[in-house]
């Protein structure tokens, strides 16, 4: 079955997907940093979900329901009932957040006992298909482990190192300063927010490998009782050996380089930027550290000629070899240099590469003029 995980973009959103990562094979996790994106990307969901022939499993975490989710919610369970019995799609949503209880209880769905779990409020939605479970006690990173039965598509024992970490995630997450924990917890924290966009970004095939395996490499760290500042020593050497076994087979690979050199040469490489019609390259949230090295060695291998990268706050950054970076920055209401401009999206915001793309593509390159909708053409054509 085909596994889709959606979920919050803060450690506790990331330890959650590292989590289930260890029990099923997903085969796509979609990462939302602000609840106000969470409406376009599970309308997106539905309709995929619409024209699937074979059954999926969705999996929410940590996403605090607003009342667009909710309206997934319903809207997930009415698809259902217009597929046959074997066909219907499984939803399981995992969230500890109190605002999620008020939201569904707005939409007319009231809680009732977990019977796998007293004390946890679930929601029946009158499909054996949807769960949906609130817990305030838990964070969703130890939701996901504790109702991994829910999801689970392969057997998996006690683990001590992810134990590890949903003890950590748990304490700091529910800001609990009285727990042992509080304070690797936040340890855990810094190296999460330190590394979870400035190296592999979202959107390659590594971007949640890297960081659940860093996690799990800290969370290693902390069961055998290393301090916060032993952790933040060993940082380096983790990323380090992550990095190694990725690459290992590579023959390219040049290991005097840094981290971030390395990892840029593999972005370089990879399917991350999109070709628009002109021939620029876009790529979607990447640190600018790490788009100015990914765009030059693009451009010094001959991919392109100017590459594009776009924040969700709607910030660009062009770059060119060809003097053309002003030019396309300019559009945008930006300026800069020749090779290196900046700009904003007019609409302010991006919630997505695909998002991105549908508002920066016509500004960009916009459609020739139809020379038939001129006046002076129909006047031409008239045999009044």
């Amino acid at each position: 079955m085909n596994v889709t995980q959606i979920t919050h973009h803060d450690l506790d959103g990331y330890g959650a997907s590292t989590v289930v990562g260890q029990f099923a094979d997903v085969s796509r996790i979609v990462h939302v940093p602000r609840y106000a994106d969470v409406g376009p990307v599970v309308e997106a969901e539905l309709k995929r979900l619409g024209k699937a022939a074979a059954p999926e499993m969705i999996v929410m975490t940590d996403l605090g329901l607003e009342a667009v989710a909710v309206s997934f919610i319903r809207g997930f369970a009415a698809l259902n009932r217009r597929r046959d019995e074997a066909a219907r799609h499984r939803l399981i949503v995992l969230d500890h957040h109190a605002s999620s209880v008020d939201q569904l209880r707005d939409q007319k769905l009231e809680p009732r006992v977990a019977p796998e779990a007293p004390g946890v409020q679930r929601f029946d939605l009158e499909d054996p298909n949807i769960v949906v479970l609130i817990d305030e006690t838990r964070c969703a990173t130890r939701m996901a482990y504790e109702h991994r039965a829910l999801y689970a598509t392969r057997e998996a024992g006690e683990d001590p190192i992810l134990g590890a970490l949903v003890t950590a995630v748990d304490a700091v997450d529910l800001w609990r300063k009285d727990r042992p924990e509080f304070r690797t917890g936040l340890s855990l924290d810094e190296v999460f927010w330190d590394n979870v966009s400035n190296l592999v970004p979202i959107g390659h095939p590594w971007h949640d490998r890297f960081v659940g395996d860093l996690l799990l490499g800290v969370a290693r760290l902390l069961g055998d009782g290393a301090t916060p500042a032993m952790v933040e020593g060993q940082v380096a050497a983790l990323r380090t050996a992550i990095l190694d076994r990725y690459l290992a087979d590579d023959a390219t690979d040049d290991r005097t380089l840094t981290t971030r050199m390395r990892i840029a040469r593999v972005l370089a490489r990879s399917e991350l930027f999109h070709p628009l019609s002109d021939g620029t390259l876009m790529s979607f949230g990447l640190d600018s550290g790490t788009f100015q090295r990914v765009s030059d060695l693009i451009m010094e291998s001959g991919k392109a000629r100017r590459v594009l990268n776009v924040q969700r706050a709607g910030t660009m950054s062009f770059r060119s070899n060809n003097e053309t970076a002003l030019e396309g920055a300019r559009r945008f209401r930006g300026g800069g240099h020749k090779d290196a401009a900046g700009g904003k999206l007019t609409s302010g915001t991006a919630f997505s590469l695909a998002d991105a793309i549908a508002q920066v593509e016509p500004v960009l390159n916009p459609p020739a003029p139809d020379p038939s909708a001129s006046p002076f053409a129909a006047l031409k054509n008239w045999k009044g």
